[in-house]
């Protein structure tokens, strides 16, 4: 059962201040971790007040009450911010995604979706970049709302509605259909649009629908009719195929959705009216193109290229690499498998090193809502420094949502941010595993989980 709690005083109504009393606290601005700072949170607004270290030493009992938590002993992380998740998809592994956006009801993956989203606070994760409904048009902004009225638990949400693509870019193939859309039909998963003043429409449509943030396919593997998988049980194969590698296979490859002067036009539509704006790109002519066009954001990135992370150094783009995503596809025992999963991580490490900022996000929906710790783990296994991870699923992660564009500053725990704080048991720089396991939760200066 998940518990709201907020201190209440004697007389039964909630206390407006609490505070937080830490002995070791992950400042994500910084990269460090400071000692003896308790925080004061004003629980009306969900907001930290004041950070300050303590100038006198606390009784080594726990001294928590109606007014104050203890978290002394715990390490104390800003909340985790996801940056790439899909909370109506759920993991491949028990249903591919064809069948989810095809098949699935809509009142299955609402269901879905609720449990989804409060095994992922329950996991520490008090933000989600939600990049895509995946056949469910417009509903996630409505759950969002849901969560903003406090009907159900969960992590402060920024929807992206429909995803933008070219025509016939983005879609759910289908083999039966017949000229006139005679045949079996599925739900659309994209927004169409073609032309300069085409996709500055589409933008204006997500903005209109309810969308925090833009999301186009830069590029996509929109050929899958010319050498079709398997798609039912007995289906004749297509004989001598060619390869279906990620990296390199020719079968379906990624090829551009859009032209440099259409991702120019969505840009400037997002700019001007003051949304972040995102873009999936796979292959480094689709990374380069995105980038010069100035999204905030690319996501998966993962084709090594020198030019695509010099055009993300340049325009000083947000990379999210989605590793944990790539992880499942590639980590199946092969070598061919192993070489492309390494090759990805070698990547990603060049970008950081290259000083692209990275936030964290894995994708998440093709993986279990709650396992999202897989892509800090990734990224460690990349070689990138811890402190740099966690401040890439905090301060990063508020940034590539918009920064102050969101109208809220969360990832960090100070002044004026959201009372967004978990506690780990134990030192994720001597076990990455604790990553895993918080022991107590806090979204805008509520308690969800506590020891």
């Amino acid at each position: 059962m998940v518990t709201r709690q907020q201190s209440s005083d004697a007389s039964g109504s909630l206390a407006s201040e609490l505070t937080i009393h830490t002995s070791t606290l992950f400042d994500s601005k910084h990269k460090t971790f400071l000692s003896d700072i308790s925080l004061v949170v004003d629980t009306k607004t969900g907001l930290i007040t004041k950070a300050y270290q303590r100038e006198q030493d606390l009784p080594r009992h726990n001294v928590s009450n109606r007014n104050t938590i203890d978290l002394r002993g715990l390490t104390v992380l800003p909340g985790l911010v996801d940056a790439h998740t899909h909370i109506f998809l759920h993991p491949y592994s028990e249903t591919s995604s064809l069948h989810q956006m095809r098949d699935e009801s809509l009142v299955e993956r609402v269901v879905r979706a609720t449990n989804h989203v409060r095994a992922a606070l329950m996991a520490g994760y008090t933000t989600y970049r939600d990049l895509g409904t995946e056949g469910l048009r417009d509903a996630d902004v409505h759950f969002r709302d849901t969560i903003n009225r406090g009907l159900i638990p969960g992590p402060r949400m920024f929807v992206a509605t429909e995803c933008i693509a070219s025509s016939g870019g983005y879609e759910t193939r289908m083999e039966n259909t017949l000229p006139g859309g005679v045949g079996a039909t599925a739900p659309r998963i994209s927004d169409p649009a073609d032309g300069i003043y085409g996709v500055r429409a589409a933008v204006r449509r997500r903005l209109g629908a309810g969308a925090d943030i833009v999301k186009f396919y830069a590029d996509y593997r929109k050929r899958a009719l010319r050498f079709p998988s398997g798609g039912w049980p007995g289906q004749c194969p297509i004989e001598f195929p060619p390869s279906g590698h990620l990296l390199h296979g020719d079968r379906n490859p990624n090829v551009l959705l859009f032209t440099q002067e259409e991702m120019d036009a969505m840009v400037d539509e997002a700019r001007a009216s003051k949304v972040p704006i995102a873009a999936h790109a796979q292959s480094p002519e689709a990374v380069v193109m995105a980038a010069k066009a100035g999204v905030t954001s690319i996501e998966h990135g993962a084709w090594p290229s020198e030019e695509a992370l010099q055009a993300m150094k340049d325009n000083q783009t947000i990379f999210v690499p989605t590793l944990a995503v790539f992880d499942l596809e590639l980590n199946d025992g092969s070598e061919e498998g192993e070489r492309s999963r390494q090759a990805i991580l070698a990547h990603t490490k060049a970008a950081f090193d290259k000083g692209i900022k990275i936030a964290c996000g894995g994708d998440t929906g093709a993986f279990a809502h709650g396992d999202n710790a897989r892509e800090l783990e990734l990224l460690v296994e990349a070689g990138v420094p811890l402190l740099d991870v966690l401040q890439g699923a905090t301060l990063h992660g508020w940034e590539s949502c918009g920064g102050d564009l969101c109208g809220r500053r969360f990832g960090s725990l100070r002044a004026g941010w959201a009372a967004d704080i978990i506690a780990l048991d134990g030192d994720p720089t001597q076990d990455l595993a604790v990553l895993r396991r918080p022991v107590f939760v806090m979204k805008d200066g509520r308690v969800y989980k506590q020891p």
